[in-house]
């Protein structure tokens, strides 16, 4: 039976991020492949240009996911007055300036940000195959003693507990999210998120799902299967 890594999404605030629609930064409820991707491969010290290690990474990577506490959401409105010489940052690396005409410069640049607020979610994963670099260890002894700062989709979004959450033996996916022990208070069932082939519950919908990155691009293409369903407290076998 595989064993599979759990974590700990939980802060004050996070953001699954979507696909971003002019200046509005959607979220999505339930982290994407990439940004797992990311946070595992920074906490392993590993930099943006090490496109191949992402890529690996995330071809490796099988995860789904259970929201416990669902939080609410909340949007930020962010603006910002720029003149005409002054430049952005950008993770590319090229300062980012401002286009157009003098008239450009008279209104502030807007951005709208939404996030999670206060949610907490149980990440379940493993690496196909198990034995290639990083292991399953590295992963989880690389969640405890960080390279570098960790945050849950933005920089601003610092998680509030250990991310890495024990192990957990499943036949799959589903099998994990399914028997991992629950937290205490949950009154109602959770929502859960995990692969089309990992499982399969009564009256779940198969949905197909853009969060993959390439990362030597640094933009998400291509589509994969996942399955959605809720766990009811009376199936869990605690």
């Amino acid at each position: 039976m595989p064993r599979h890594l759990l974590l700990r999404l939980e802060a004050p605030l996070m953001a699954f991020g979507g696909e971003a629609i002019d200046n509005f930064g959607v979220i999505r409820d339930f982290p994407a492949l990439s940004m797992i991707t990311g946070l595992l491969a920074n906490a392993l010290g590993w930099r943006r240009e090490d496109s191949a290690r992402h890529d690996r990474l995330q071809e490796r990577l099988v995860m789904g996911a259970r929201i416990e506490h669902p939080g609410t959401r909340l949007q930020d409105n962010q603006n910002a007055r720029l003149a005409k010489d002054d430049l952005g940052w950008t993770t590319w690396g090229v300062p980012e300036g401002r286009a157009g005409g003098a008239a450009t410069y008279d209104s502030p640049h807007r951005r709208f940000r939404d996030y999670h607020a206060d949610r907490s979610l149980l990440v379940a994963l493993r690496l196909d195959p198990a034995d290639e670099l990083p292991t399953l260890d590295d992963l989880a002894s690389a969640l405890d003693r960080p390279a570098r700062p960790l945050f849950i989709g933005r920089k601003p979004c610092l998680p509030s507990r250990r991310l890495f959450a024990g192990w957990q033996d499943g036949d799959d996916i589903l099998d994990v999210l399914q028997s991992a022990p629950l937290p205490t208070g949950l009154s109602e069932g959770a929502r859960l998120q995990w692969p089309d082939g990992e499982g399969a519950l009564p009256g779940d919908r198969l949905i197909d799902l853009c969060d993959e990155r390439n990362w030597t691009s640094g933009v998400h293409g291509g589509w994969r299967p996942v399955r959605e369903g809720r766990l009811r407290l009376e199936e869990h076998p605690g």
